[in-house]
């Protein structure tokens, strides 16, 4: 099974940067994780040919700083409300409802959103948003199959 494992993110951006943070996390444990700062819309290329793929990206949602949601894009839309931290005009949640009506999707995606508090440029990212970095790779690394 080829697992994709992307974060998403802007390091320049406070907490917006948490799907970066825990592809470094990862990487530290030894697992193959990619980062991806650039257009959404390439996320559909870059998670062709794979079985499982796993995003990890910031929402905004209303939650407290650091809560964690876990979303299954293939039996549910994943909610647009959720996902608007980004600066681009397409966000995860667009991206993801475009390629299932392209049927385009993976056969698995996991989506994991960490709760920003602060996106603002060059602001330091919340000690909250660091707590949950680690339980989200630490959950990823126990879930990978080995």
């Amino acid at each position: 099974m080829k697992t994709l494992i992307l974060g998403c993110g802007n390091p320049d951006r406070a907490d917006d940067s948490a799907g970066l943070l825990v592809v470094r996390k990862l990487r530290e444990l030894g697992v193959d994780a990619s980062k991806h700062s650039g257009d959404m819309l390439s996320l559909m290329d870059e998670w062709s040919g794979f079985d499982e793929v796993i995003i990890i990206d910031a929402m905004v949602s209303g939650a407290p700083s650091g809560a964690i949601a876990v979303f299954d894009a293939r039996a549910a839309e994943v909610p647009r409300e959720r996902f608007r931290c980004s600066s681009h005009e397409f966000g995860l949640a667009e991206v993801v409802e475009l390629a299932r009506s392209l049927a385009r999707l993976p056969p698995k995606l996991t989506i994991y959103g960490i709760e920003a508090g602060n996106c603002d440029a060059g602001g330091t990212v919340s000690a909250e948003v660091v707590e949950a970095v680690e339980r989200v790779a630490g959950e990823i690394w126990r879930n990978l199959p080995y």
